[in-house]
């Protein structure tokens, strides 16, 4: 059973959004363009299919403000004292539902802002936020679950991507979550084979954030006929190519360089131990890639009992065992999964705001985020 059978709609005590009418919804993120992860994706995605169900979004996101590099992680931009701007984004937007993507510094300005004003909100929790901070920094986990239950405590419903997630927060105190799970782009994800790849076969591809906690370095060392390639940038990338010079690697990239790097390898390496889904999974299926990776949440959750992919803690043996499995056979598998059903479920499992704090929704607004 994998999570697209796990369809959960909002708790029966939940009030639900108002049906058949455009909802005015903001979503506040601190992962945005020209970041090229997961969360990027899932919110580009939702927020493409909820515009053309009718509704009407707005982002804010830290292209809006004076930002700072992350530590570690100078991709990820930081945002500098936004709770006054927020503010006024969100009064002046004046949204039916608010919805809080990421626990950074706009995360929390919206949160505190929500709070202070009473108004119900919504959460999502994408990343193994707590086990990356341990593999960076040492920290251990139950402190870093300690602030994610400050954070998402007082949220009507934090959205979680699947099933195993879910009972992982609630080993954690954090009892409020239901099921958000992810789609895929079958029109740009496609079995047509470019050959974009010019090196040995069988092509064993990685592609995402390349970063200790991706695990990346368990797939460069192992023995494995062909060639390899890593897709992705991140903190690690330097040292992992000074390391492993006769593999490929290219830098990010864009879906439609990314889908033709897809269709022209013949098995998809996923290494992390740390993803809670894992969006390249879907894509590397869409594109008719077999999947080897090791049996822990997101793959799980993804392939299930499905022939799509090969689960081992041997990586090396779940490789050499996907070669063998029909590209149609993943693909078919993919095909299970949409971003309109992602959009619907993420739609549902939104809280309406007081009727005093929304304005009219005859006349759409657009989103000041750029890009989507």
């Amino acid at each position: 059973m994998t999570t697209v059978d796990l369809i959960q709609t909002a708790p029966a005590h939940a009030t639900p959004m108002p049906q058949g009418a455009p909802v005015k919804v903001m979503i506040v993120t601190d992962a945005w363009e020209p970041q090229v992860n997961g969360v990027v994706r899932t919110l580009t995605s939702t927020r493409r299919e909820l515009e053309a169900m009718g509704h009407i979004v707005d982002m804010i996101t830290p292209l809006e403000f004076t930002t700072v590099p992350c530590p570690t992680y100078p991709e990820i931009r930081l945002s500098i004292l936004p709770a006054k701007r927020v503010r006024r984004r969100i009064e002046a937007f004046a949204p039916q539902a608010l919805h809080i993507a990421t626990e950074g510094p706009l995360g929390l300005a919206a949160r505190a802002y929500a709070l202070r004003h009473k108004l119900p909100f919504t959460t999502a929790y994408h990343t193994r936020f707590p086990e990356y901070v341990q593999a960076r920094f040492a920290i251990p986990l139950a402190w870093t679950y300690r602030f994610l239950h400050w954070f998402h405590g007082p949220a009507q419903a934090v959205m979680a991507p699947t099933p195993v997630v879910l009972r992982d927060l609630e080993a954690y105190g954090i009892t409020n979550g239901v099921l958000w799970t992810r789609g895929v782009d079958l029109d740009v994800f496609t079995m047509q084979r470019p050959n974009a790849l010019n090196t040995a076969h069988p092509i064993f591809l990685y592609v995402g954030r390349v970063a200790v906690e991706k695990n990346v370095e368990a797939f460069l060392e192992l023995d494995l006929p062909g060639s390899k390639w890593v897709v992705g940038e991140g903190p690690a990338l330097a040292g992992l190519k000074a390391k492993y010079p006769n593999a490929n690697y290219l830098g990010v990239l864009r879906q439609p360089e990314l889908a033709k790097v897809y269709a022209s390898a013949d098995v998809f390496v996923f290494p992390s131990r740390t993803d809670t889904f894992g969006l390249v999974l879907l894509e590397a299926l869409a594109s008719g890639l077999p999947v080897a990776a090791y049996p822990v949440t997101g793959p799980i959750d993804v392939l299930g009992d499905a022939p799509a992919g090969v689960m081992r803690e041997d990586l090396r043996e779940a490789c050499l065992e996907a070669l063998r499995i029909d590209r149609a056979t993943a693909r078919a598998h993919a095909e299970r999964f949409s971003w309109r059903a992602a959009s619907e479920q993420f739609l549902a499992h939104l809280r309406p705001l007081p009727a005093a704090q929304a304005a009219d929704t005859q006349a759409p607004q657009p989103s000041t985020a750029t890009g989507a």
